[in-house]
């Protein structure tokens, strides 16, 4: 007679392993996010915040006419003994005015792209590439063609860029939405088209501009800081330190948003309100950033790809290092520009470009580093 044995004197060792189902993709940075303390915060924001300072003294020191460290040190501190300052006023009144719009423009480029490749999930996304920064220009293009540059107290220009900037994002989530869907491929190609199309419209405008007004929109169309207005910077400013307030907010939730908008939404976040933020800062920052520096492009690209492999994916962390980190570029960047071939000034959009366009053909065609699973 052949024994059973009874279950429990069944060796569960001796049974096969029942497979357990594979692990759903997730965001590679998602352990990050866990693992970030307030220390590192402040120790990768202290650095940076040094790093962007010694920025700062370089771009201010070097241009058409290279000041010494003596020469910039006594025009930082204002300790010129007699006689006319030349070197405060290449600094003051000339240089720190670039350099500081230079830095707020960066990093609104940068920040914005950082928020919108998390949205999107794709690393190619950034207002450039999007299409926000192509309508923006249109409009602001619009503007100086029909004369309202100057109205609205001096707002006419950054109002046309605004308004030409939410219609372009408005267009591209429409043609890419569908179903409740927003499929990144799709999103994209659509910021291509609109790309297209508004730099056909702007060719057309341009066209028919008297031959004063067409030398100055093309030289701001390619990307330039020249001579920026304090009300200029003032109103830069005060929009960057808006947005970096409202993305800050919903860095969790883009955080979330990066793993997959089922995951984000099981999780509580309310995913169409973050979009409507994200998209709606970009447009309001692209617009005023294009209103007052024209098309420079690639930087809310490549930094927040550089970031995310220094510092991780926390967007909490990302965010504000993408920030300093475009600021950083674009002041370098500017430097070269009104430096390499001096007196004469390269715009400094055609610097990004050559910076981002290679990069951008890496992503494409390499995309070895995946930090989207």
């Amino acid at each position: 007679m052949i024994v059973h044995p009874s279950p429990s004197q069944t060796n569960l060792s001796d049974q096969p392993a029942i497979a357990s189902p594979a692990p759903l993709p997730i965001y590679k940075g998602i352990a990050s996010w866990q693992a970030l303390r307030a220390r590192r915060w402040y120790g990768v924001m202290g650095s940076m915040v040094l790093l962007t300072c010694g920025v700062i003294a370089l771009c201010l020191q070097f241009g058409a006419h290279t000041l010494t460290m003596a020469e910039l040190w006594s025009a930082l501190t204002f300790s010129t003994a007699g006689g006319e300052d030349v070197a405060g006023i290449i600094v003051w009144d000339i240089r720190f005015p670039r350099v500081l719009m230079g830095l707020f423009v960066g990093a609104s480029l940068a920040i914005t792209g950082a928020a919108l490749q998390a949205l999107v999930r794709n690393p190619l996304a950034d207002p450039y590439v999007l299409g926000i920064s192509s309508g923006a220009a249109f409009g602001a293009t619009i503007g100086f063609a029909i004369g309202i540059g100057s109205m609205v107290g001096g707002l006419g220009l950054p109002l046309c860029a605004f308004i030409g900037g939410g219609l372009s994002i408005a267009l591209v989530y429409r043609i890419a939405a569908s179903q409740g869907q927003l499929p990144m491929h799709k999103l994209l190609l659509a910021g291509v088209i609109v790309n297209a199309i508004c730099s056909a419209l702007m060719m057309f405008a341009t066209s028919i501009l008297n031959p004063t007004s067409l030398y100055r929109v093309v030289l701001w169309l390619m990307g330039t800081l020249t001579a920026p207005s304090l009300t200029a910077l003032i109103g830069i400013g005060g929009c960057l330190l808006i947005a970096v307030v409202l993305l800050l907010r919903e860095s969790q939730a883009l955080n979330l948003l990066a793993v997959g908008e089922d995951a984000a939404r099981s999780s509580g976040v309310d995913s169409d309100r973050v979009q409507r933020t994200v998209f709606l800062v970009s447009a309001v920052l692209t617009g005023a950033i294009v209103s007052v520096s024209g098309m420079i492009g690639f930087v809310g690209m490549v930094v927040p790809h550089l970031v995310r492999i220094l510092c991780g994916a926390d967007h909490r962390l990302l965010l504000p290092v993408s920030a300093l980190g475009g600021g950083i570029l674009l002041m370098v960047a500017d430097t070269v520009a009104r430096t390499v071939v001096a007196p004469a000034e390269i715009p400094v959009g055609v610097i990004t470009a050559l910076i981002g366009g290679p990069f951008f053909i890496y992503l494409l065609m390499t995309r070895k580093y995946r930090f989207f699973a």
